[in-house]
């Protein structure tokens, strides 16, 4: 494992390369680079979620993008009641962010209790293939939502308020972003070094010993899968913000499988690996598809040639946590 000084160099600069992300854009005239770095900040708190029960906790959920979408539409949909001046159950609507928010991620926690309760009765390929059954329902569900556009989408007048900050400017935004990038992953730490997140581990590492020991893993694995899609679902309420648009494209099983990718690129098990691996994955998404629109069949082959070359992923030595 690298020193702890070390790692705390790298992450120390890590964080520096955000914050002056925006600014190197303003001086070079990269208009789209602050794009990016928004991309990049949320695309990796959904990865960071995953990599708490992908790595940690050996969960392969392949209907995260479910709870992604579910953030991001709880948002678009008040939006649309509210500037619309059309009651949502009988509520007028509010487009405040310390409002909208927490009803989306208790959205995300409601759905991802209940589909956490019968996938996690399985394991292995059924686990995998139940989540994916979970997600393609509510793919399908957000499609048939006529009124909020069906498959075209759903576009959001503005973003949501934040008292005392101004999100419509971008900058303000991107450091939004980047703080509750920066708080979540922080979160996710001290639930990994806490009694919970060892007993999540040690499940992983041998669940037959664990259970003698006595614990029961049913409810660890189901509070460490909800913690896991609020976290995805805050991503996918600040892409709403972002983009100002929603489509059922968010909960698609290809944005899960873009999320796991990322993950096992940055290195599995480690928090801070998912959030390089999200700058590598973004970063090569943007060069081939200016050399290709093809690009995914470059990127396919990438990605698999890290994983099975590198099994800990592009940061996995350097924030390397798990021992297995």
């Amino acid at each position: 494992m690298t020193h702890p000084r070390i790692r705390q160099t790298i992450l120390v600069a890590g964080l520096a390369a955000l914050l002056v992300a925006p600014f190197i854009g303003d001086v070079t005239g990269s208009a789209g680079l602050l794009g990016l770095a928004n991309r990049v900040a949320i695309y990796a708190i959904a990865a960071v979620s995953l990599d708490l029960i992908l790595g940690y906790g050996a969960l392969v959920s392949f209907g995260h993008a479910m709870f992604f979408g579910l953030g991001g539409y709880a948002v678009g949909i008040i939006a649309f009641h509210t500037n619309g001046g059309e009651p949502l159950f009988g509520w007028a609507g509010s487009n405040a962010a310390l409002v909208v928010w927490p009803l989306a991620l208790i959205a995300c926690a409601v759905l991802a209790a209940v589909v956490g309760a019968l996938s996690l009765k399985t394991s292995g390929v059924q686990f995998i293939m139940i989540t994916l059954a979970f997600a393609q329902l509510i793919f399908f569900l957000l499609v048939s939502l006529q009124n909020y556009g069906g498959d075209d989408g759903l576009l959001l007048d503005r973003r949501n308020d934040l008292p005392f900050v101004d999100l419509t400017q971008p900058k303000t935004f991107y450091f939004v972003c980047v703080a509750l990038l920066v708080c979540w992953t922080a979160f996710c730490s001290t639930i990994v070094n806490s009694r919970f997140g060892m007993i999540l581990q040690a499940l992983r590492q041998s669940e037959r010993r664990s259970v003698n020991l006595g614990v029961n893993p049913f409810p660890v694995r189901l509070a460490a899968f909800v913690i896991s899609a609020i976290g995805a679902g805050l991503a996918g309420v600040l892409w709403a913000n972002y983009a100002r648009f929603v489509s059922p494209d968010m909960a698609a099983w290809s944005k899960s499988g873009e999320f796991i990718a990322i993950v096992v690129l940055g290195g599995l098990g480690t928090l801070f690996g998912p959030i390089a691996g999200t700058a590598v994955y973004i970063a090569l998404e943007q060069l081939l598809s200016i050399w290709t629109e093809h690009w995914m069949i470059v990127m396919g082959p990438i990605v698999t040639l890290i994983a099975l070359c590198g099994r800990r992923g592009v940061a996995g030595r350097l924030f390397g946590e798990r021992h297995d």
